[in-house]
């Protein structure tokens, strides 16, 4: 659970705001991506080369230098001028066993296109060593900070002020952080991906996945009034590797993939909308008076029907529960007490499990798909909730903050043998199992937050484990939070997730 968006207010600041974005992508040159440009940097022996694959969303850099270090640097560069804070994060690797063990790749952003400008970045080198080099001011000796984690292949770089932060893994493991204050390089600045060889007659070569140019929200922002906008992503889950298959300015929330695997299905402003993943293609999912739906829709596992969870006029604005056609239609009422939020069917299709609020606490209940009697299956003080059955039928997940943070449980569909699965530093939400019946997939949370809460636009991880427990793993590292995964979103053949993440 549970948020609802309202349609905004400033309808035409929002077009505006689009035809922007289209006349600025409109400029790019598609062979890079979204950057504005590439060249070399400093007195090159071989010039470089930058090349982007659409279809793979994969940059792959080609460069010489001598180094990049002492007051100037040779190296090749995919940069856009950008502005203000925000992050930069890619997966990254180094091509071929190289000549010198300390080539360097990673992000980078810098004052300017000269040999001697201030930068910051987080370079991995061909040894290993793991830095966030800097320069102070154009002309100044680089210094650095080395991270204590040898050849990491997930990097990023973050940007608030004069402050910056390097945080870097192992792709399975959680950040190791660092933090360099300080460091003045002027509001508009060059961004990007570099490579340099550190050896000026030779050329090495770097590929980059999942790049992310991410722009935080306000800090002032104001929860469920203030959006930001939205990548629909998906993502190989084997891999790691994510393509965004739309962007858009407002807030789109919890993708559930279809039971035919052709069609995204999502929420934006209320409403739900049908996302043909083959055309591209958006339709709005016709779902009658419903239409302050919040993110907790869910698919039957006979893939005929969809639940939702709409804020009803005739319940005082409370969220109670519907079902209706997958295809669209009039949705007919389940849960006649208020507030009821969605989370599950059965396996057998037979009821639906969600979280109530009831005598001022909030635990997972679950009920016949045609309506009755609603049976309660947790009863703690602190909040339960994101349940979901299994394929087989055998267990209920859900996460629950009793034992202080917020951890992934599951107890038998009667509500009996309830047991913790995670136990870690960080608060964990929303586990869904894989079609398979194999994995799991949870949202995990910093953990310095509420744990009762789930909010809007947090570093946040997504995490895979086993269904019975066991060691987890970060798959992929974003911004987002609310709306990221609130759903059951594996695709058919359990190979990927669908989620969203979140940038301005």
């Amino acid at each position: 659970m549970y948020t609802i968006q309202s349609a905004p207010s400033i309808y035409l600041l929002l077009l505006l705001s689009v035809s922007v974005i289209m006349m600025s992508c409109s400029q790019k040159q598609p062979q890079l991506g979204v950057f504005d440009g590439a060249t070399d940097v400093g007195n090159v022996l071989h010039p470089g080369s930058t090349e982007y694959s659409e279809t793979e969303q994969i940059y792959t850099l080609k460069g010489s230098g001598y180094n990049m270090w002492f007051d100037n640097d040779e190296f090749r560069f995919a940069w856009e001028k950008m502005s203000g804070d925000f992050v930069l994060r890619t997966h990254a690797e180094l091509i071929g066993e190289g000549v010198d063990p300390h080539r360097k790749m990673g992000v980078i952003i810098r004052s300017g296109l000269d040999t001697a400008d201030a930068y910051v970045d987080v370079a991995v080198h061909g040894d290993g060593l793991t830095s966030m080099q800097f320069r102070r001011a154009e002309g100044d000796s680089t210094e650095q900070v080395e991270s204590s984690v040898n050849a990491p292949d997930v990097i990023q770089l973050e940007r608030k002020g004069d402050t910056y932060i390097m945080s870097v893994a192992k792709f399975g493991n959680n950040f190791t952080i660092d933090t360099l204050e300080s460091v003045d390089l002027g509001d508009e600045v060059y961004v990007g991906l570099f490579i340099s060889s550190h050896n000026p007659d030779v050329v090495e070569e770097a590929r980059f996945s999942n790049f992310r140019i991410v722009v935080p929200a306000e800090e002032d922002f104001q929860p469920y009034e203030d959006y930001i906008g939205s990548n629909l992503e998906i993502m190989d889950v084997r891999t790691g590797h994510r393509k965004i298959v739309y962007g858009s300015p407002e807030s789109l929330q919890a993708p559930n993939w279809t039971p035919d695997g052709k069609t995204l299905i999502y929420n934006s402003n209320g409403l739900l909308y049908n996302f043909d993943l083959e055309s591209g293609n958006i339709s709005e999912l016709n779902t009658g008076f419903a239409t302050n739906n919040n993110n907790d829709h869910v698919i039957s596992f006979d893939g005929t029907k969809m639940g939702i969870s709409h804020h009803s006029e005739d319940h005082n604005g409370q969220s109670v529960i519907y079902t209706l056609p997958l295809e669209g239609g009039t949705p007919t009422l389940v849960t006649e007490k208020g507030p009821s939020y969605l989370h599950g069917w059965s396996a057998d299709d037979e009821f639906l499990t969600y979280t109530a609020e009831r005598n001022g606490q909030y635990d997972i209940y679950k009920i016949p798909v045609d309506g009755g009697e609603e049976i309660q299956l947790t009863n703690e003080q602190t909040l339960d909730d994101g349940s979901e059955y299994s394929p087989d039928g055998e267990y209920i997940y859900f996460n629950s903050v009793r034992t202080g943070k917020m951890e992934i449980w599951r107890m038998k569909p009667d509500g009996t043998e309830q047991e913790q699965l995670t136990n870690d530093e960080y608060n964990n939400w929303f586990p869904h199992i894989s079609p398979d019946g194999k994995w799991m997939v949870y949202l995990a949370f910093p953990a310095d937050i509420d744990p009762s809460d789930h909010p809007f636009y947090k570093h946040v991880t997504l995490n895979l484990m086993p269904v019975d427990g066991g060691e987890s793993k970060v798959i992929a590292y974003l911004y987002g939070g609310q709306g990221t995964i609130n759903v059951p979103s594996w695709s058919p053949d359990s190979r990927k997730i669908a989620f969203v993440s979140n940038t301005q």
